[in-house]
């Protein structure tokens, strides 16, 4: 039959590559240290200490973890190590920032380890829109590694994605 429809995309060489299919389960928590200070401002160091001694840690298990302090208190880097220090048991990984920074770094780890030899002289197509909170630094950071490979980069979709990048 000579008005056959052909699938142009399915019969393509494109590989798509959608970073949320490297997302990591495991809950994102925001620990923030602003109530364990004097009047939500004040680290005094041995109540401080108390408190991370009494704190039952193994509620983190598994937990992907974000210290912060919400309040304008300035808090000093050991404080953060030692809290660190009681979550790197149960925790899966911790970061001080928000959960935009937890998100980046977690996905910093993946890509670092990704092996792209696979995608050399390959058209690649990043796939976009995704349902779980994929960060855009994870884009880049992927980009950037398929770049020296990639026969092509695009963005979006097979039936309308973005040129980005063209080997020459």
């Amino acid at each position: 039959m000579p008005d056959d429809i052909i699938n142009r995309v399915a019969n393509s060489h494109l590989i798509t590559i959608d970073l949320e299919d490297f997302y990591p389960e495991g809950k994102r928590v925001i620990f923030d240290i602003k109530d364990w200070l004097f009047e939500g401002f004040v680290l005094r160091e041995k109540d401080f200490r108390r408190q991370v001694l009494e704190f039952d840690w193994a509620q983190y298990q598994d937990n992907y973890i974000a210290l912060t302090c919400s309040s304008d208190a300035i808090i000093p880097g050991w404080a953060y190590m030692l809290l660190s220090i009681h979550l790197e048991p149960f925790a899966k990984k911790i970061v001080i920032g928000d959960l935009e920074t937890l998100e980046t770094s977690i996905y910093q780890d993946i890509l670092n380890q990704l092996d792209v030899t696979e995608f050399k002289d390959k058209p690649i197509i990043v796939k976009g829109c995704s349902k779980k909170p994929v960060p855009q630094n994870a884009y880049i950071m992927l980009t950037n590694k398929l770049k020296p490979i990639a026969k092509s980069i695009m963005y979006g979709e097979a039936c309308s994605s973005v040129p980005l990048y063209k080997n020459k």
